[in-house]
C-alpha cells in the first residue's frame, strides 16, 4: 500500500480514517476538499483543482481522502489500494451532525449550519452514487479493494496496521 484512496458517503469518516492511516503508515495525506475549496466556500477553477490532484498523483506515495466523482476513475487508475467506507445513510448523517461547528484540518472552513442540499446528497448517496462506485470497483478489481460496512470493520483494519 503506497497509493491509497479513501472513498465513501460524506459523513462516513473518510478524513478521520485517513488521518489514522496516515499516522500509522507515514504515507502523506491529501484531502480533496482542501484542493477544491477556498476558505470562503467558493471553489477553485477546475483547472487548478485538476493540477493540484495531478501533482499529488505523480508522487511515489499518497493517501487521497474524498469522493469527487469527476476524478474518481483517475484516482482509482493511479492507486494500488481503494478503501470504501460503505456505511448506512443514518450513520453518515450522524457523522455530519457531530462534526458541525468543529474546525477540521481536512476542510478550509467550519460548517456552522445544516446545508439542506448536502443533507439531500447524503440521503441519496446509496441509490445514486454508490452504484457508480461499485461499478468502478468491479472494473478495477485488480486493485487492493477493502469495503467496510461499519466502523468496527474499519477500526479492525487500522488496528492491524498500527
Amino acid at each position: 500500500m503506497k497509493k491509497i484512496i479513501v472513498i465513501g458517503c460524506p459523513g462516513s469518516g473518510k478524513s478521520t480514517f485517513s488521518k489514522v492511516l496516515h499516522k500509522a503508515s507515514g504515507i502523506p495525506l491529501f484531502h480533496l476538499d482542501m484542493m477544491f475549496w477556498n476558505p470562503d466556500k467558493t471553489t477553485v477553477e477546475k483547472s487548478v483543482f485538476l493540477e493540484r490532484l495531478s501533482n499529488v498523483i505523480e508522487k511515489d506515495e499518497w493517501i487521497i481522502d474524498g469522493n469527487y466523482a469527476s476524478t474518481m476513475e483517475q484516482r482509482i487508475k493511479a492507486c494500488d489500494t481503494v478503501i470504501f467506507l460503505d456505511y448506512p445513510t443514518e450513520l453518515c448523517l450522524d457523522g455530519v451532525r457531530k462534526r458541525r461547528g468543529k474546525a477540521r484540518s481536512d476542510m478550509p472552513w467550519t460548517e456552522k449550519e445544516e446545508d439542506a442540499e448536502f443533507i439531500e446528497f447524503i440521503k441519496n448517496y446509496n441509490s445514486q452514487n454508490r452504484p457508480q462506485v461499485m461499478a468502478l470497483l468491479h472494473k478495477y478489481s485488480d486493485k487492493n479493494i477493502f469495503v467496510f460496512k461499519n466502523r468496527e470493520e474499519a477500526d479492525e483494519f487500522l488496528s492491524e496496521i498500527q
